[in-house]
């Protein structure tokens, strides 16, 4: 089946969660025997087109658009042509505030549609986006809503992401998820682990210096709850000269927590690699014994409005890996991470709890070291069952299937 896959705010292939989600999507639907074309966003020097193999797959075709996000539906004219050539079997997009080409050539043209929606549509009173929408006579909530009326088939982690205007009946419920063959401990090469390890400045465990690392991976937003994990990690080092903090990524809190770790004088222990390509991730995790999720919605009103609607990438890829992982005690993270099954759950915005788990989980001898290795397995074994790309794609698959056989009768 010939789909189109409309991701006009997304730079990809990249290693931005958005672009880790459009890639993925992709890849495992190409596995399924779908043919994908892609329109995304293109960066500067990045090439318009993009022929991407996948291996047990078919090709992914990407078409990249070079125009700013807030302009992306001046594009619709060059849509149409692309998707009149095409001639696609089904038209799939990513929802943000100002898509919707893809929604309206499947309007126009009476073709079967997916809307995907990773974020709340309609946020709450008090957020920039919600002034921005009173000052427009609520245009942009008019405009979301028509497009999740229009959609044959509505695809998000939660439905509260939807308005409640929206049937709830046309809204499927499911995760995202981890790529569990890239992530994968048995497939980590040793010696690019070893280097690794040697160019960040993390001790061996087995040297018996006995270093154990809590490793944090992602964009670093206020309401990721990094601040949280490195005034953790500064309370904890004082009492354990073994203890070392990974954090992987970039984003606005980068430069002042940067700086905070530099003022503390924890430059060794509490490691800022900056943003890290997506395909390298598995190596800068597998140097770790735990992973951390502090995420902290109590900055981020939207969280707030609608629960936890982030599918979160970062805790699927940690059990993928084998690692057991600390989160918040919130749903539906606590139902992801089981105490003691998958990891250890704390206080959301609480850095005392916060330090309290992650001394637990890390605590020093083979005891732990055991107990971190159970729950790591178990931890692998619930995501390659729950939680992969390849489990989200066979059932949005089965959308497809609906759709078009709705189509056709």
């Amino acid at each position: 089946m010939r789909i189109l896959y409309v991701a006009g705010s997304v730079v990809s292939p990249g290693s931005h969660g958005g672009a880790t989600h459009v890639l993925e999507v992709a890849s495992e639907l190409s596995k399924l025997g779908h043919e994908l074309h892609v329109v995304c966003r293109r960066e500067k020097d990045q090439p318009a087109r993009l022929t991407l193999p996948v291996e047990g797959g078919l090709p992914i075709e990407f078409y990249r658009v070079r125009l700013p996000q807030y302009l992306n539906f001046i594009s619709y004219p060059w849509l149409v042509r692309l998707a009149n050539v095409l001639k696609p079997d089904l038209v799939m997009e990513r929802y943000y505030n100002l898509a919707g080409t893809g929604m309206l050539y499947a309007r126009r043209h009476k073709l079967p549609s997916i809307l995907e929606v990773n974020a709340l549509i309609v946020d709450p009173p008090g957020t920039r986006k919600n002034l921005v929408d009173r000052l427009l006579f609520r245009r942009l909530e008019w405009w979301a809503t028509l497009q999740c009326r229009w959609a044959g088939r509505i695809v998000t982690p939660l439905h509260t992401t939807v308005p409640k205007a929206i049937e709830r009946s046309k809204i499927a419920e499911l995760p995202w998820g981890a790529n569990t063959e890239r992530f994968n401990p048995e497939k980590v090469d040793p010696e690019k682990q070893l280097r690794l390890r040697f160019q960040l400045g993390l001790p061996e465990a087995s040297s018996g210096v006995g270093a154990r690392v809590a490793v944090f991976a992602g964009s670093f937003r206020h309401w990721h709850g990094v601040d949280v994990l490195v005034e953790a990690a500064r309370r904890m080092i004082p009492k354990d000269d073994n203890l070392y903090f990974l954090l992987l990524g970039g984003g606005p809190e980068e430069e002042p927590l940067r700086a905070k770790v530099k003022a503390a004088g924890l430059e060794d222990r509490i490691i800022l690699t900056g943003a890290i390509k997506h395909e390298r991730m598995p190596t800068y995790l597998s140097l770790a014994d735990c992973g951390v999720a502090p995420f902290d919605t109590s900055k981020h009103p939207p969280l707030r409005a609608a629960g936890f609607f982030w599918s979160p990438l970062k805790i699927f890829e940690y059990m993928a890996l084998g690692l057991p992982t600390v989160t918040v005690d919130l749903p539906p993270l606590n139902q992801i991470i089981r105490p003691g099954q998958e990891g250890v759950l704390f206080k959301e915005g609480d850095p005392d709890s916060l330090a309290q788990a992650l001394t637990e989980i890390l605590a020093p001898g083979p005891v732990s070291a055991w107990e971190r290795r159970r729950m790591g397995l178990s931890a692998r074994e619930r995501v390659a069952q729950e939680f992969s790309w390849a489990a989200h794609c066979k059932s949005l698959d089965s959308l497809i299937q609906e759709l078009v056989g709705r189509k056709e009768e």
